[in-house]
Formats: structure tokens, C-alpha cells, sequence
């Protein structure tokens, strides 16, 4: 995926980069895989933040993505490749043999007029999903279940893949893009390939109002406000926050507190935790 730069016309374009949408082959989503979703702006059912800094943004509809790959030991072919508002990366829309049509992640080098299956028969290509006892070890995979039949939940994001690297009994090791280490059921199926976009993270967004139109409203720093508004703040001309360490509005510790439970149920699956 191309990225666009801009000369400094004005000062929104002087570090501002944007994908080139090359690879995008319509504008028009599927209309039976689309539906509307309410945004919460960062309220709870009271109508009180909960959330800070969410609200407004640029009116968008959902793309039902298939993460379970539930059309099984059926061919599809790719006709199109959009744009989803809701994720960093690339959707696919397939069309089965039986005529009808998903949305799934775009795997890097996906292209349209590809065939992709989804059982135990097919074939270690990208794009294609299978169980992970089937895929060899050293494959690069995505849209990993971790609870069988439940559909992909880790390894989503534009441009990530994680490593099948040891196979021992009922479990399979996986090396996840955070640098986690952990073991995963072996009846649980994954995508082959990594997920496209890989630019995204080069993207600069440039100014601020591009910030406002993605739904995210402005951020205050703590030291900057009055004693009353953060713990962080008061004291004369620029002041150091006061504290043995930073906290958030409501004095919890922040910026760099573990905030993992020390007892959590998927502990034991972890070989090695991210760094």
C-alpha cells in the first residue's frame, strides 16, 4: 500500500501522509453485510462519560465481517476490495460457489480473482483457513481463534501475523506480534498469510482536524489544569505533577502500571509475556 505525502501548502499538509487507496476496487459495500451502529460517544446508559475523548466523527455504517470462516469445503473467489471504517485494515468481499457473499480480513497478496477455501482439505495458501494442527510450523497466520468455533479474536490488525512455533499434544505455541508467547487449543482454525495494509503505522494523521473526524476529541494534559480538575495540576508556570508518580484523574497510578490481573484465568497459556 502506497503512501501519499503533500508539500507544505499549508500547515495541515506540511507532515501530513495518506494511503493512496490503490488496492480499493469499489466505493459501494455489499448492502446484505452492512447495518447500522449506534455510537456511544464514550456515555454509559445515563447519558455520563464514562470514555473521555470520544464523540463526533464522520457518519459510517458496519461491515459484518465472517471471523468464524464458517463457509467450510466451499470454494470463494475475491471480487472486490474495500475500505471498512471500523478497522485499520483492508476487507475482501468472497463469493461462493453456493452465491453467497462475505466479508473477510484482505490478507497481504490477496488479489482479486483468487480462490480460498476454508476445512480441513485445503491447501496451506494464502488466504485460506485451517485448523492449526493442520498449518506447518514456521507459517505465518491471522485471525486466530482462541476458543474453538468462536471466530478469530487475536491478530486482527492491519499488517500483524503471528508464528506457529512448537506443536506438543492438544496445544499449539504461537508467537504473537506483541512478542507474547502462548499456547493456543489445536482444533482452533487460523488464517494463512498476514494482513494486509502493512503502511498503516507510516501514516501521519497531520492535524487535528483529521483527529476530529476519525471521532476523537481533544486531550488535555493533567499538569496544564487546576488542583480542583487533576491531581497533576497547579503550581506556578510549568511545574512538575508534585507526585512519586502519575495518576490518573481519579488517582489511580498510570503511564507504565501494569494493569493485567495478577490471577487471570488464561495465565496458564502464557509461555512468555510481551515485553
Amino acid at each position: 500500500m502506497p503512501i501519499r505525502l503533500y508539500k507544505s501548502y499549508t500547515p495541515g499538509t506540511r507532515h501530513r501522509t495518506v494511503s493512496t487507496f490503490s488496492e480499493i476496487t469499489t466505493n459501494k459495500p455489499e448492502k446484505k453485510l452492512i447495518k447500522t451502529k449506534q455510537s456511544s460517544k464514550g456515555r454509559n446508559n445515563k447519558g455520563r462519560i464514562t470514555s473521555r475523548h470520544r464523540g463526533g466523527g464522520h457518519k459510517k455504517q458496519y461491515r459484518i465481517i465472517d471471523f468464524k470462516r464458517s463457509k467450510r469445503d466451499i470454494i470463494g473467489t475475491v471480487s472486490s476490495i474495500e475500505y471498512d471504517p471500523y478497522r485499520n485494515a483492508r476487507i475482501a468481499l468472497i463469493n461462493y460457489e453456493d452465491g453467497e457473499k462475505k466479508y473477510i480480513l484482505h490478507p497481504r497478496s490477496l488479489k482479486i480473482g483468487n480462490k480460498i477455501i476454508a476445512g480441513n482439505n485445503a491447501p496451506i495458501e494464502v488466504g485460506n483457513a485451517l485448523p492449526l494442527k493442520l498449518i506447518p510450523l514456521g507459517t505465518a497466520v491471522h485471525n486466530i481463534e482462541i476458543k474453538f468455533s468462536k471466530g478469530g479474536q487475536i491478530v486482527r490488525s492491519a499488517g500483524t501475523y503471528a508464528q506457529i512455533v512448537a506443536k506438543e499434544g492438544k496445544l499449539i505455541t504461537l508467537k504473537l506480534p506483541s512478542s507474547e508467547v502462548r499456547t493456543i487449543n489445536k482444533e482452533c482454525y487460523a488464517t494463512i498469510g498476514q494482513v494486509g495494509n502493512i503502511d498503516k503505522n507510516n501514516i501521519t494523521i497531520g492535524k487535528a482536524g483529521r483527529k476530529r473526524w476519525l471521532g476523537k476529541r481533544p486531550k488535555v494534559r493533567g499538569v496544564v489544569m487546576n488542583p480542583i480538575d487533576h491531581p497533576h495540576g497547579g503550581g506556578e508556570g510549568r511545574s512538575p505533577i508534585g507526585k512519586p508518580r502519575p495518576v490518573t484523574p481519579w488517582g489511580k497510578p498510570t503511564l507504565g502500571k501494569k494493569t493485567r490481573k495478577r490471577t487471570k484465568y488464561s495465565d496458564i497459556h502464557i509461555l512468555r509475556h510481551r515485553k
